[in-house]
């Protein structure tokens, strides 16, 4: 039995932040049933280059896996009333409209939870439910900007940078998929549902973690460190003859080894260098002879001696290289996946491992409404006449 057996979730959300927590509750064994506009579905569809051969939108295959699609059109009283009667028998809504379009819609908090007692409601939104931002429109950059993240990315003294993953849109997935979870596991004890507030702007605040208490106990504003450790030397990215690899001395611990592992005992003894906190204080100084040294030998080469002394050590990875690593591949974190028009493609696999193992076998995306007619059918137990007319009235697809 996977973890979320027999939870259904009715996801609303498009782009990516919604749909990747979805994602995550259906990789864990939810029945998540995508409800989108009968006209275009969600805009990620259409999101590209690149394209599958046929047009379909490489972004939107990454985070749309094992859902079911229903194409219903919630602004005509007619799909509303079909969206209610799937709101009778679901355990969760999730969507990320902006604040004030489920009012709009007719489907606001109170309206379902009249219907559905038991039922949770996770909206994600850029600034939340409330606050002077809450009707600003927002995407992941603007969270990234806005939640300090940008400020304290890319090298010292340079402009700020975006972080190259998509983090203010992931973590609030994550995090709305975290939330689902223990409102599901409160739900098991009271009998109640819940309302979830998720702001992507309040996950990247939440982030900040370590850094916001630094600033907190000094006053000193954090910036961009590169790859470097604002209380950690060594603890950074290295060139060497034929690529980069990474170093990270966070414990005092593994000092003497990687001064074993470079070939400069002296290091141990230098007064410089001699602890953390004369290396952090002496930080240009080592920089500059660790790049020296560095750039002689090959990353294996280098690999192989920092290794050897039990320092934390890894190559600097390329996408390609990432997902043929052994390590990732030994992990199923590449997986098939059979899809109806192309056959079998690869797709990432799911970090969440049970144990006994269970087979990951993902289900591709569905077309749009592509699944409108049997969950009507057979979770809805509409006669065939009452489907054939919804469609032609053009409140489904």
């Amino acid at each position: 039995m996977s973890m979320f057996d027999g939870v259904r979730v009715l996801d609303l959300s498009r782009m990516l932040a919604g749909p990747y927590g979805s994602l995550l509750l259906a990789d864990m064994g939810a029945d998540v049933i995508k409800i989108e506009d009968p006209e275009g579905g969600d805009p990620m569809r259409a999101m590209g280059p690149p394209f599958m051969p046929d047009g379909e939108s490489a972004y939107f295959l990454a985070v749309n896996r094992n859902k079911k699609s229903v194409a219903i059109d919630l602004t005509r009283d007619d799909g509303r009333a079909v969206f209610f009667d799937l709101v009778r028998v679901a355990d969760v809504v999730w969507h990320n409209f902006r604040p004030g379009v489920m009012e709009k819609l007719g489907c606001d908090n109170g309206t379902l939870t009249a219907i559905n007692p038991r039922l949770i409601v996770c909206a994600i939104s850029a600034y939340g439910q409330d606050g002077p931002y809450r009707e600003y429109p927002a995407f992941d950059l603007a969270l990234q900007a806005m939640g300090g993240a940008m400020s304290v990315t890319g090298e010292p003294g340079g402009s700020p940078m975006r972080m190259g993953l998509p983090m203010g849109d992931l973590s609030g997935g994550m995090f709305g998929a975290f939330a689902v979870a223990g409102a599901l596991f409160q739900r098991a004890r009271t009998g109640k549902g819940t309302h979830l507030d998720l702001a992507l702007l309040d996950c990247q605040v939440s982030l900040l973690t370590y850094m916001a208490q630094y600033f907190w106990t000094d006053g000193r504003v954090p910036g961009p460190q590169g790859t470097g450790h604002a209380s950690v030397v060594p603890y950074q990215a290295l060139a060497t003859s034929d690529g980069h690899l990474i170093v990270a001395v966070f414990a005092e611990k593994f000092w003497a080894g990687f001064c074993r592992a470079a070939g400069r005992s002296d290091w141990e003894r230098d007064p410089r260098f001699a602890t953390n906190r004369d290396r952090v204080a002496h930080r240009k100084e080592f920089g500059d002879e660790a790049a020296a040294l560095f750039r002689t030998r090959t990353t294996d080469e280098w690999l192989r001696h920092l290794h050897a002394e039990g320092v934390p050590a890894a190559p600097i990875l390329s996408i390609d290289r990432v997902l043929s690593d052994p390590q990732v591949r030994h992990r199923d974190m590449v997986v098939d996946l059979e899809h109806p028009t192309y056959g079998v493609v690869p797709t990432l696999g799911t970090p969440i491992k049970f144990q006994p193992p269970t087979p990951f076998t993902p289900a591709p995306p569905a077309t749009l409404g592509e699944h409108t007619d049997a969950i009507l059918t057979d979770l809805l137990k509409y006669p065939a006449p009452r489907i054939e007319a919804l469609r032609r009235a053009g409140a489904i697809r």
